[in-house]
């Protein structure tokens, strides 16, 4: 299975670590991985600021850069999210997925040797549950669901916490948090306050934007609680 990785701007700039987290659990699953190296930002951030019509330059090369891959696969649901959306090309959109939607969905891994002895908690960010449909959202009376959790209960001696408001925003929203930085920042406190309370060590998610967020909260708080991808987690060999 050849697949394309696409690796987002902020990844690729402040957490490379999850990059390459992903390309070694994608490779450990035996996918045929390969990073188009001419790529770069997909677009999303003026899209959402309203300048969608200037992302044309990025939406070509992504395609140049993608078209010939069976499979594209990205550690960020937002990103994942917004070529589904915008870049008008059903080749691309049918075949560009999240990395916790591929392993559950495409790869339906159901065994990973990984171990990860924390107390865990899981913020399921917005475009990710709402837009991909990783989780159920709770505000609809339907069964419950979460892809990334199901994959983190394959983890051993990980301890998944329970968070009294777990679909709740965390406030990043892209440029959201510039435009509107106090309504930002609470609701970011909120989330760590919400994670705190049940004694998290670490705090996960599919969407390395929204845990920057709150990563920045936890520092400002000069909290020892850390933040990590779930692909960091799911390669993770901790043993200690």
């Amino acid at each position: 299975m050849r697949v394309g990785l696409f690796v987002p701007c902020y990844v690729d700039q402040f957490y490379p670590q999850v990059g390459i987290a992903t390309l070694e659990l994608l490779t450990r699953l035996g996918c045929d991985v390969v990073y188009p190296p001419d790529q770069t930002c997909c677009g999303q951030p003026m899209a959402n600021s309203g300048y969608e019509h200037l992302t044309g330059g990025c939406n070509a090369l992504f395609i140049r850069n993608f078209a010939e891959f069976e499979y594209i696969v990205a550690p960020s649901g937002s990103c994942v999210l917004h070529i589904k959306d915008h870049i008008h090309d059903a080749n691309i959109a049918g075949k560009i997925y999240e990395l916790v939607e591929f392993l559950t969905d495409v790869l339906k891994v159901d065994n990973l040797d990984a171990c990860f002895p924390y107390k865990v908690g899981l913020h399921q960010s917005c475009h990710g549950q709402r837009g991909l449909h990783l989780a159920q959202m709770s505000e609809l009376m339907a069964p419950p669901f979460s892809k990334p959790q199901k994959l983190l209960d394959m983890v051993k001696d990980i301890q998944l916490i329970d968070l009294d408001r777990k679909d709740e925003c965390c406030g990043f929203g892209g440029t959201f948090c510039v435009a509107e930085e106090a309504v930002s920042v609470k609701m970011g406190k909120d989330r760590v306050a919400d994670h705190l309370h049940h004694g998290a060590e670490v705090i996960t998610g599919s969407d390395m934007s929204c845990l920057m967020h709150l990563e920045g909260i936890l520092r400002r708080q000069k909290s020892p609680v850390q933040v990590k991808h779930i692909a960091e987690i799911l390669n993770s060999k901790i043993t200690g």
